[in-house]
């Protein structure tokens, strides 16, 4: 769709800011800000560029952290639960010194899981472009960012020469309409998009969140927001900065400050989309009345409310999402029909780069205070940062976690994935607030269900699937 003749999307105003030339009709060279890597791909990425002879073209702009296959136990040190991960993890420290750029390593105050310690430290900004070897890099477009995954060659290319070449792509505006209820936030909101639109929805697009529901998010919300439109199939999701966004900005460790601020802000007050502006698809969604939701099957498109029941195969459109769904209910040990409030778990997980931040930390222990975890449930909590798990105890919420039976670890990726370390056993339900469900996702044979921290929690204590408002 031509923009020429009209307004500019905030997806466009990024885009333009950072062209440096066209490369062809549909892709464009871009400047990159900041780059971030991490111990599982990044000392890969760092040592191919010395092997093939080229230098960190600006190493100010890179950081690295540990968060991947670091052990999240007390006392942890090169620890780690997978396998040659000590190795990774040395690599990479050796890696980044050399190339001399900033590694928040295991005891770094600031270490943590990089999409959520890039926005607390100010590394991500709005209006900055930001690129790292991981799919849900598109989290800080809750900033007002333009930030999207890439591959360890893409990775390589950017360190070397702080470019890359990126397709134009298709752009989208997503309007979440009305107030929310209490008990519902943004994992509701964006597991409720991909249940009603498919896993493939957002179709290689960059996407604008919008709406009042938007507007009332915090900050972190938003994050969680676009941490999983790549769950939607896009390519990235952004949401316009705001007060909200200023007001969270404002004194990170690496944000701007006196007149380099003040120029900053008037400039980020200039990216939002413009009245006039055209998109190649809208959708509008009203969430006045929109219920707790959680993940049944094994993709984030398998979505309904907690105090829905299992759909059946016989519903879906086609033969390929009957499939599908039929090969989940195997899986899963589902029936069509089934109430997931009838289903009892084994475990609870609340961490990953998804929602585990403080924000997400005091949903949960808003639910777990004065409650104890149901006998026969494992529960763990895995802060997203060492600066959220330092809050949180500061507050007080470690305590909250512990007495109500969670299991309180070191910051880290942990068990958001499995990668022949640490996983929950086979057969195992758990409901978690992580951002993927794929079949051995947690485990192999683990039976993992999505859903907000706060519904998390609440199913740890009734024993079974359900949402804060059926604890007595």
């Amino acid at each position: 769709m031509s923009r020429i003749m009209t307004g500019l999307t905030v997806i466009d105003k990024l885009w333009r800011a950072h062209r440096v030339m066209p490369v062809s009709d549909t892709s464009d060279l871009l400047y990159i800000d900041r780059i971030f890597l991490h111990e599982r791909t990044g000392s890969i990425a760092l040592q191919s560029l010395a092997s093939a002879g080229y230098p960190v073209r600006r190493p100010k702009q890179v950081f690295a952290t540990m968060d991947h296959i670091v052990d999240t136990m007390p006392g942890r040190g090169d620890r780690s639960p997978v396998p040659n991960g000590a190795e990774f993890i040395r690599a990479t420290r050796d890696s980044a010194a050399e190339a001399g750029i900033t590694l928040f390593d295991i005891d770094d105050p600031r270490q943590g899981i990089v999409h959520v310690i890039s926005p607390e430290l100010g590394l991500a900004l709005p209006g900055l472009t930001l690129v790292c070897p991981d799919s849900h890099t598109g989290t800080i477009g809750g900033l007002g960012a333009l930030a999207w995954g890439i591959g360890s060659t893409e990775a390589e290319h950017a360190l070397a020469t702080q470019t890359l070449i990126a397709r134009r792509p298709r752009q989208m505006r997503i309007s979440f309409d009305g107030n929310l209820a209490p008990g519902t936030g943004a994992k509701d909101l964006i597991l409720h998009l991909i249940g009603r639109y498919g896993a493939g929805g957002g179709s290689g697009s960059a996407i604008e969140f919008s709406g009042e529901a938007i507007r009332q998010l915090p900050v972190e919300g938003r994050l969680t927001l676009c941490n999983m439109a790549v769950e939607f199939g896009a390519w990235t999701g952004v949401v316009a900065p705001d007060d909200a966004t200023l007001e969270y900005v404002d004194g990170r460790d690496f944000a701007p400050t006196g007149a380099d601020w003040a120029a900053a802000v008037e400039a980020w007050r200039r990216l939002h989309s413009d009245e006039d502006a055209l998109f190649d698809e809208e959708i509008a969604l009203d969430v006045t009345s929109l219920r707790p939701q959680v993940s049944w099957g094994t993709s984030p498109q398998h979505v309904t409310s907690t105090d829905g029941r299992v759909p059946s195969p016989s519903s879906a459109t086609d033969r390929a999402a009957r499939d599908s769904m039929e090969k989940a209910l195997a899986y899963m040990d589902l029936t069509p029909g089934q109430a997931l409030s009838a289903l009892n778990i084994n475990a609870a997980f609340i961490g990953s780069c998804t929602n585990a931040r403080l924000s997400d930390l005091r949903d949960a222990a808003a639910v777990l205070r004065g409650n104890r975890v149901a006998e026969g449930v494992r529960a763990i909590c895995v802060p997203g940062s060492s600066a959220v798990k330092r809050a949180a105890e500061a507050e007080g919420l470690d305590a909250v976690f512990r007495e109500a039976g969670f299991e309180w670890r070191e910051a880290g990726c942990s068990l958001c994935f499995y990668a022949g370390g640490e996983g929950f056993s086979p057969g195992d339900r758990v409901v978690s607030s992580t951002n993927r469900n794929f079949e051995g996702r947690q485990g192999p044979g683990t039976r993992t269900h999505l859903a907000s921290p706060a519904t998390v929690a609440a199913s740890a204590v009734l024993g079974h699937i359900g949402s804060a408002g059926d604890i007595a």
